[in-house]
């Protein structure tokens, strides 16, 4: 038997099976499933990423033949990104969804959704043939759909599904739109037509079936303007799901556009420049919003947004280093890209799962809420430090190896370049540290607000830490962020094969080239771990001075105030404040406001909600357009049963006499013919 086939039999029993268990059964079903397909996947992505491309061949229908499904090494890299990200969120996701043990329907159902997703998602990187392609990705869209809408009792949460439903399948017309394109040209479903399609083809095509499938994939990765569905999902769905959302489900998009990237030899320097410049805006104007926000969740969805960004820079510096035959910046710039798809896949789960410990230890993602959090809850607030600064792009973490990485590119393409490229660089350099500063800011507020100060809000329920099985996973993936920090150059060599199928075999002057790169990368590591071993050994030694004193306890100076309260700390909002007033040029905000007036004044208030401009007038105001137009016949509803008795026959009456109209204009026509 094929391996595939039995594969697939094996996750289909599964899924048949879950339903009819009882809560823990379901729960350890869930858990060998994931661990089943993340093994045989993850055994295929490793031979590939060592050199050994596997093929299989699937029997298809008459319409699209036998199916190729190829494990080559880009689709490997994307496999274990994915693995690893489902594997952290099962194992956190069973333990989060115990709070919701007396919905077992809707358990049911949400982990067999949580397993189409994960075969989905490997489908998608793995098959070769447009129709099939089109299939699993519907499959993905579907079920990622039934995750996210958990909690359909509340109205928000079905209306941000139904987005995310709506524009998914938007992003799918557009995919489908293109493959279309290259059927009617080239008569194939393969996926090699697509880049016969590329050859065959004038330049201006080509160049527009490249875009067309950049929009499409854009849709599902959440670059601007496509993003408008992301930061109502993300907060809608439970924790562990907005993990492998934010994780790897954006992530997908950009697997699409790098696959089309690479069978598409088409114009380098054009789509470049093109996915530079969006991504630039993509990253500056998701952290931009991010640093407004009040909902944890909603904050976090917008720095995916930030970080879809920074992934796609780095691919627009390796296709204008192809385009501009500059090899090095190819590389360098496919490499940053990649290594940051896995960095954020990383550092994005574990701030989203510490977003759920804090969800369900207070029930509240109100930030302005939130204070002291940190005597409560010390190992979540750890770990969400740790995720902070990595993605904050601060050294010893991973994200600031990929930054630096794109950095490189940059700067390389900016040495070689021509004037007009040197100001695209330049540009592009000023984007990416200004996206790195406004995200230092923006998780600074967060941490500071959530963790640090006094109690702001006084809950139901003491907060308490979350059990071991939540936090195991969230150690691992810490684990993994201290591990690329330091030891940077062996994710960077593995990534070899995959930036080879872009730039070919590297000449012996290119690899010197890249080489260079690569050893200050090294020597980036060995500061790290230097300075990892530096802060234990100062640990060390102040615990030895120190464990003989008492520890003692006094009042915080108030600066003359006997009587402080926690009213008189920094709230989220207050702490940007000269931030929102700089960006109310750019950013749109909602204003309640209440003045304090009198001698004994009211009760005042000041509350801001800040406004996504991109989606009120992209989506909001031709929205609001239609209801008024589809509001001027709403006449026709009126409640009276003869109006609808009389528009179902007037309906007959218009099939039975069009088509006689249609024969008698016929007639005529051959009368007059015939006279």
């Amino acid at each position: 038997m094929n391996p595939i086939t039995l594969f697939l039999l094996v996750v289909l029993i599964a899924l048949v099976t879950i339903p009819f268990l009882g809560e823990k059964q379901k729960r350890g079903l869930l858990l060998f499933t994931e661990l089943f397909i993340v093994v045989f996947s993850s055994i295929y992505a490793v031979d590939a990423l060592i050199g050994k491309t596997t093929i299989f061949l699937l029997l298809g229908s008459i319409i699209t033949g036998s199916v190729p499904i190829v494990i080559d090494p880009l689709a490997a890299w994307f496999i274990l990104i994915i693995n690893f990200t489902f594997l952290t969120g099962s194992v956190y996701g069973v333990n989060y969804m115990k709070a919701y043990r007396e919905k077992k329907s809707q358990l049911s159902l949400h982990w067999v959704s949580f397993i189409l997703t994960h075969i989905g998602l490997l489908a998608v990187c793995v098959v070769q043939n447009m129709l099939v392609f089109l299939l699993v990705w519907e499959i993905m869209a579907i079920s990622s759909f039934v995750m996210v809408i958990f909690e359909s009792e509340k109205p928000k949460t079905i209306t941000a599904g139904i987005n995310y439903l709506i524009q998914s399948h938007i992003g799918i017309l557009v995919l489908t739109i293109a493959f279309v394109w290259v059927y009617v040209q080239i008569g194939s479903f393969s996926f090699d037509a697509i880049g016969t399609f590329a050859h065959t083809m004038p330049a201006p095509e080509s160049f527009g079936l490249i875009l067309l499938f950049f929009i499409g994939f854009a849709f599902k990765a959440g670059f601007v303007p496509f993003h408008t569905w992301l930061p109502y999902a993300h907060p809608a769905a439970p924790a562990h799901v907005s993990g492998i959302m934010s994780g790897v489900l954006i992530k997908i998009g950009i697997y699409g556009i790098l696959r089309m990237l690479f069978l598409m030899p088409t114009n380098y320097v054009a789509i470049g420049v093109v996915i530079l410049v969006i991504s630039i805006i993509t990253g500056v104007y998701g952290v931009m919003l991010a640093i407004v926000q009040h909902n944890l969740k909603t904050l976090l969805a917008y720095h995916s947004i930030e970080n879809i960004g920074i992934i796609g820079i780095g691919i627009g510096v390796g296709s204008l280093g192809m385009g501009l035959g500059n090899f090095p910046m190819a590389v360098i710039g496919f490499a940053g890209a990649l290594l940051h798809t896995l960095n954020h896949s990383l550092f994005k789960s574990l701030l989203f799962y510490g977003a759920g410990n804090v969800y369900q230890a207070t029930h509240s993602v109100n930030i302005e809420s939130f204070g002291g959090l940190i005597k409560r809850m010390p190992q979540t607030a750890f770990l969400f430090l740790i995720a902070s600064l990595a993605i904050s792009g601060l050294p010893p973490f991973n994200g600031f190896i990929s930054e630096f990485l794109i950095y490189s590119g940059l700067i390389n393409g900016w040495i070689h370049g021509s004037f007009i490229f040197v100001l695209l660089f330049v540009f592009a350099v000023f984007g990416l540290s200004l996206i790195g500063g406004l995200a230092i800011l923006c998780f600074t507020k967060a941490f500071g607000t959530i963790f640090l100060g006094t109690q702001r809000h006084t809950f139901d329920h003491e907060p308490l830490e979350s059990n071991r099985m939540a936090l195991i996973p969230m150690y691992a993936i810490v684990a993994l962020i201290v591990a690329i920090g330091i030891f940077p150059v062996y994710f960077v060599q593995a990534l070899w094969l995959p930036i080879q199928q872009f730039t070919g075999t590297l000449t012996a002057e290119n690899t010197l080239a890249v080489s260079s790169s690569l050893h200050v990368v090294q020597q980036i590591g060995f500061a790290s771990l230097l300075f990892i071993a530096l802060s234990g050994v100062v640990w060390l030694v102040r615990k030895q001075l120190t464990k003989k004193q008492i520890d003692s306890c006094g009042e915080t100076w108030g600066c003359g105030y006997v009587a402080p309260n926690p009213k008189m700390q920094y709230t989220a909002s207050s702490f940007v404040r000269t931030y929102r007033k700089l960006s109310e040029s750019v950013l749109q905000f909602h204003k309640h406001k209440k003045e304090i007036s009198g001698i004994f004044p009211d009760e005042a208030y000041h509350a801001i909600h800040p406004l996504d401009r991109i989606e009120t007038y992209l989506i909001g105001a031709p929205l609001k357009r239609m209801r008024y137009w589809l509001n001027r016949f709403s006449f026709l509803q009126n409640g009276s049963l003869q109006f609808y008795i009389l528009y179902g026959l007037v309906f007959i009456m218009a099939l039975v006499t069009i088509p006689f109209f249609g024969y008698l204009y016929h007639f005529m026509v051959h009368l007059l013919n015939t006279l």
